[in-house]
């Protein structure tokens, strides 16, 4: 379910882009398609599953370095935007990225206790 979803978010976002900065009117060009496509073949090879962090707060790195780059740039460029087309999703990924902080700082102290 958490997969759907976050492949969800992320479509939109690449598609926000796309017609943004590529002025695709219908559709993906080739370059977006293809970072789509890469972004569900690596979510479905996550080793995390349903548990996984979102890629910012993750301690593996599973993209190659040309394709992270290219979705950080989607995602620096529509995180803002998304906001106002799609104002609920964009505040529970908010939410979600804020728990999720929040719960690997905790981790991070039990384990500099020990």
């Amino acid at each position: 379910m958490k997969q759907s979803k976050e492949l969800e978010v992320v479509e939109l976002m690449i598609r926000l882009y796309c017609a943004k900065k590529h002025k695709c009117k219908d559709g993906l060009c080739a370059e977006c398609s293809e970072l789509l496509e890469y972004v569900k073949l690596r979510r479905s090879k996550c080793p995390w599953g349903d548990s996984k962090p979102f890629c910012s707060n993750c301690k593996i790195h599973c993209y190659k370095p040309d394709m992270r780059a290219k979705i950080k740039d989607v995602m620096k460029f529509s995180g803002p935007r998304i906001v106002f087309r799609h104002p609920i999703i964009a505040v529970k990924h908010l939410i979600e990225t804020k728990r999720q902080k929040k719960k690997l700082k905790k981790e991070e102290q039990k384990s500099n206790v020990r």
